[in-house]
């Protein structure tokens, strides 16, 4: 058990290393990706939006039914 978790955390910080020490990339971002990170942004901001809505609706009936007893 103890040489899988060590395994783990030896993988996990190469990767984060190789993330920190890369050369610079000769690479630019065409316009399409640029929507399509927008896209990614405005999707997710709907979606927690929304759980927090559902999420919400729960605690409020929750509560009501404490203090409806």
């Amino acid at each position: 058990m103890k040489h899988s978790v060590c395994l783990i955390y030896s993988v996990a910080l190469m990767g984060l290393l190789s993330l920190i020490f890369t050369p610079n990339a000769q690479a630019y971002i065409d316009p399409g990706t640029g929507s399509y990170i927008l896209q990614l942004i405005i999707a997710g901001l709907l979606g927690v939006s929304y759980a927090v809505k559902i999420y919400w609706r729960n605690i409020k009936a929750y509560i009501s039914n404490i203090f409806s007893k």
